[in-house]
């Protein structure tokens, strides 16, 4: 599911779970099966309150009976299954359970206005809450110490796994056998290292620092609990994965230099000058005054603008390597244009004629070529965002 779809299905639910607790009563969630919503919501509706509604008692005894009888069946059928897996539901269910009857306590003994006591029959479930509690933790555990055996013949995403069991437990225990430990080992059993690297394939030199330079895009950004990237090879890693950025093909275009003239033309405002009747005479508006209107005239002036212009290409591929199987996992292709350009003007005329595009440039000199080795570092300062976009998009892979 797409983020965004992920976004408006939890506002859906939250919008359903908010129409349902503002407009149901206690008694019609309870009609409808929502046994922990109208709990919560009697709750609310007699706490505090010296004269306890009929109706409210009622809904509550009867939502409470429902959902400890649900829930304990549900736990018995989980356990009748035989599959240790299930201890984690079960004892979620008797936290459940557990948290249910917390709430409810402190309202006891509950007796409505008309004086009649309400029945709630409580499930000793701390015996039953440890006993899963325990059985869940073992079962982690176990499960782990398999995972952890088979990341230690090389399977990453089994040592993750381990990791993620032996973290499942701290919602047990504080402390449980030797988990920090081995999750410490899942950790180190289930991170990939990749190091990043440069190789030119192009029939073009690359300039000294070119390779440094790509590189340096902080890799620490993309490093992750169970990625770490290295652009400099350290002796003592076995790397996992290796991106290359395979540059194919650089291409530098000749020196430009353009020439041209062109004219612009601009009518303005100039003055005024007065209207005259239909006799000659000045004409007077109803006022007395005399009537004047803008005199508006064109202006031009010629520009003479030198145009330079001077491109390097550089295209590639960005490819993941498995250094284990030397097996290539993913290809993206890569491709940046750093563009050299520079307008000098000049111009004659009527100044007030200017464009705003030509005024951007008059004033300005032709300047120095950049050299190919600069243009091809200038590429490699503009590949680096690229480069680290498409690493990042492989993460998923490893």
């Amino acid at each position: 599911m797409t983020a965004p779809r992920m976004k408006l299905t939890v506002l859906v639910f939250l919008a359903n779970i908010l129409l349902i607790t503002s407009c149901a009563s206690p008694e019609k969630l309870v009609e409808t099966g929502n046994y922990d919503q109208a709990i919560d919501l009697a709750i609310r509706k007699l706490a505090g309150k010296k004269n306890k509604k009929t109706k409210y008692v009622e809904a509550l005894e009867e939502a409470f009976t429902e959902v400890t009888q649900r829930d304990m069946q549900a736990a018995e059928r989980l356990k009748a299954y035989g599959d240790d897996a299930n201890w984690e539901k079960i004892n979620d269910i008797y936290r459940k359970i557990s948290r249910r009857q917390e709430a409810i306590s402190p309202l006891l003994p509950l007796i409505d206005k008309e004086g009649i006591k309400a029945n709630f029959q409580f499930v000793r479930v701390e015996g039953l809450e440890r006993e899963s509690r325990e059985k869940a933790a073992a079962f982690l555990y176990d499960h782990a110490l398999e995972m952890i055996e088979r990341g230690r013949n090389g399977d990453r995403l089994a040592a993750r796994t381990a990791y993620d069991d032996l973290d499942k437990i701290s919602k047990y225990y504080r402390t449980y056998r030797d988990r920090e430990d081995l999750m410490n080992t899942a950790l180190e059993l289930g991170t990939s290292y990749i190091l990043v690297a440069v190789e030119n394939q192009a029939p073009v030199i690359l300039p000294l620092g070119f390779e440094e330079e790509i590189t340096r895009f902080g890799v620490r950004d993309l490093d992750s609990k169970w990625r770490v990237y290295h652009t400099k090879r350290d002796s003592r890693i076995d790397y996992d994965y290796q991106a290359v950025m395979r540059l194919t093909n650089i291409d530098l275009s000749p020196e430009i230099v353009r020439e041209r003239q062109y004219e612009d033309t601009k009518q303005i405002e100039d003055g005024f000058e007065y209207v005259l009747d239909k006799n000659g005479n000045v004409a007077k508006d109803t006022l007395g005054n005399d009537i004047k209107v803008p005199r508006k005239l064109w202006v031009k002036a010629r520009v003479l603008e030198v145009y330079q212009s001077k491109v390097a290409n550089i295209s590639g591929r960005l490819e993941l390597i498995d250094l284990h199987t030397h097996s290539l996992v993913d290809s993206q292709p890569l491709g940046v244009e750093a563009v050299f350009e520079n307008y000098a003007s000049t111009f004659q005329g009527d100044e007030r004629a200017l464009s705003k595009e030509s005024r951007l440039r008059i004033g300005n000199r032709p300047m120095p070529f950049p050299t190919d080795a600069d243009l091809i570092l200038t590429a490699a300062e503009q590949m680096k965002p690229v480069v680290k976009d498409k690493i990042s998009n492989t993460r998923k892979l490893i």
